[in-house]
């Protein structure tokens, strides 16, 4: 006989179960829609969202793809890093260089591509890592848990027999390991001794997670607050720099950045040392560079100090560094116009095109009358002239110097704006032919000393003598020291997690018809350790403490 109470059935004709709720017309009287199978709320889509975007996997997948944006920041030059070479990039792929701009490939750390990547891995880091911070510390707060009921399962263990009382065993093996820093379960445990060490262990994965913070505010403080500059100085003591924004070439401040914030100071080259490799496949390259340097850290210069910069080994003045990262030639060129006037003279920089220091570079005398001299050519440090009657150069060390150059006059700003210092604008200006050959341009070939007379009264053109010039980058991270102390505890939380093994350790005892039987058993949490030799001593120590 069935006793059982029928249930009454809440499905309506068609299997579905109606729902009601109260409303003006009275209950029952209005039915809610359902919500379809796998719909997500506004506060579960976020909180799912969240869980994604914390989650390790993401992190993974947005450091990669962090590193696979940073790749045309090394691939190709950065405006706000070296803008020189930039521009001379750009002259030389006209093809790509639009698309570049569109992309922002130019300046790869500043569009709002890269920042987006940079944000959210910053917020997936700090959300993956927290949550693991309060797990590790419990767990280094954790106790031994308790002993299994069985402890003769595990694969490593032994027992054997005693008439000692179990409480006499159990309290010499809590001597025994407390001895070899394990730690001791407080509290009752029965008839059984629990201990645990490798506790360092969980501390190395909470430093570890721990210094990614410390690393991520470190580049975002020396990223948001410093700055990096470069700036070509010419050797000698008539050149110098002042640390102001309106001295360097190209500046690259953080967004946060403050000129309040920049170091006073001043500093010129005294002279500029390079030793040349002489011999060998590699005749003719340098090998070291060396550059004596007088700074101040006041703009009144009454504290000249001395120093030594060389690559890799940065001179530091308050917070700021100023660093050795290439050297050119700038040959002294003088410029006199028709009517015997000084148009232009001076030290003009030539920019290195390979690595035997042929360099570009041109020459703007604006000043002269009646039309303005344009110069643009090349420099060779140690030339030879082929069979053509070319120059070609030998080695990047100055031995025997030249500058060939094409002449224009004319108008050489017809725009009236900026323009750079290593580009002449020769679209309102005339190229000056050799005189009885109108179809042939006029060259110059000149050695240092050397004068030539342009045609047509130009004036004259003179190759004083050469003299070098050094680019340094000046930059000032405020977080460096913050990074660097996370990469170094980074490491040292690695190395903990790595080799430190947990491991727990029971002792039971328990009296039986035979005797006490005692029981121990060991378990490696980390896997791979020889916890059948723990095992052995442990049980050893027990029976020698006996006798």
């Amino acid at each position: 006989m069935n006793n059982r109470t029928p249930q009454r059935s809440l499905t309506g004709p068609e299997g579905r179960v109606p729902q009601f709720s109260e409303g003006p017309e009275g209950p029952g009287q209005r039915e809610e829609p359902t919500r379809r199978p796998g719909e997500l709320t506004v506060r579960e889509l976020l909180r799912w969202s969240w869980r994604q975007l914390t989650s390790m996997r993401t992190a993974l997948i947005l450091l990669l793809l962090l590193a696979l944006a940073a790749v045309p920041g090394s691939l190709i030059p950065q405006s706000g890093v070296d803008s020189l070479k930039a521009s001379q990039w750009q002259d030389a792929h006209t093809t790509l260089t639009p698309i570049y701009r569109k992309l922002g490939l130019f300046d790869v750390y500043s569009t709002p591509w890269f920042g987006a990547i940079y944000v959210l891995l910053m917020v997936s880091l700090v959300g993956c890592i927290v949550p693991r911070l309060r797990v590790y510390w419990r767990g280094l707060r954790a106790q031994p848990p308790a002993a299994p009921q069985q402890l003769l399962r595990l694969s490593d263990s032994a027992s054997y027999t005693t008439e000692e009382e179990p409480e006499a065993v159990l309290a010499r093996a809590r001597a025994i390991l407390r001895g070899k820093r394990y730690r001791i379960r407080r509290g009752a445990d029965g008839d059984a001794v629990s201990a645990e060490r490798g506790y360092l262990r969980e501390a190395g994965n909470l430093v570890f997670h721990l210094s990614i913070l410390f690393v991520l505010v470190g580049f975002a403080m020396g990223s948001l607050l410093g700055y990096k500059g470069g700036v070509i100085v010419v050797v000698g003591p008539d050149a110098g720099f002042t640390n102001t924004p309106s001295q360097y070439d190209d500046l690259d401040p953080g967004s946060l950045f403050k000129e309040s914030r920049m170091d006073p100071f001043t500093f010129h080259i005294n002279d500029f040392h390079v030793d040349w490799l002489n011999t060998g496949p590699k005749a003719g390259m340098a090998k070291g560079f060396r550059s004596q340097i007088s700074y101040c850290q006041k703009t009144d210069c009454s504290d000249e100090k001395n120093y030594d910069l060389r690559v890799n080994h940065p001179l530091k003045i308050g917070s700021t560094e100023v660093f050795l990262i290439g050297h050119g030639y700038a040959p002294v060129i003088t410029v006199r116009d028709g009517q015997g006037n000084v148009a232009y003279s001076g030290p003009t920089v030539f920019l290195p095109q390979d690595a035997t220091f042929f360099s570009f570079g041109v020459v703007k005398a604006q000043a002269a009358k009646p039309e303005q001299i344009g110069l643009q050519g090349v420099f060779y440090p140690t030339f030879i002239m082929d069979d053509k009657g070319n120059p070609t150069t030998l080695m990047g060390n100055d031995l025997n110097p030249l500058i060939s150059m094409h002449v224009y006059a004319g108008d050489l700003n017809p725009g009236g704006g900026p323009q750079s210092v290593y580009a002449l604008d020769t679209s309102a200006a005339k190229e000056v032919m050799t005189p009885g050959d109108p179809k042939k341009a006029l060259r110059l070939d000149m050695t240092p000393g050397q004068t030539v007379q342009l045609p047509d009264g130009l004036g004259s053109v003179t190759f004083d003598k050469v003299v070098r010039w050094n680019r340094v980058q000046i930059s000032q991270t405020p977080g460096k020291l913050i990074a660097l102390g996370g990469v170094v505890l980074c490491l040292i939380g690695l190395l903990g997690s790595l080799f430190i093994r947990p491991r727990r350790v029971w002792v039971r005892a328990r009296r039986g018809e035979g005797g006490t039987l005692v029981e121990v058993a060991t378990l490696d949490r980390s896997g791979g350790g020889d916890t059948a030799a723990v095992v052995r001593a442990l049980t050893q120590a027990l029976q020698e403490e006996k006798k």
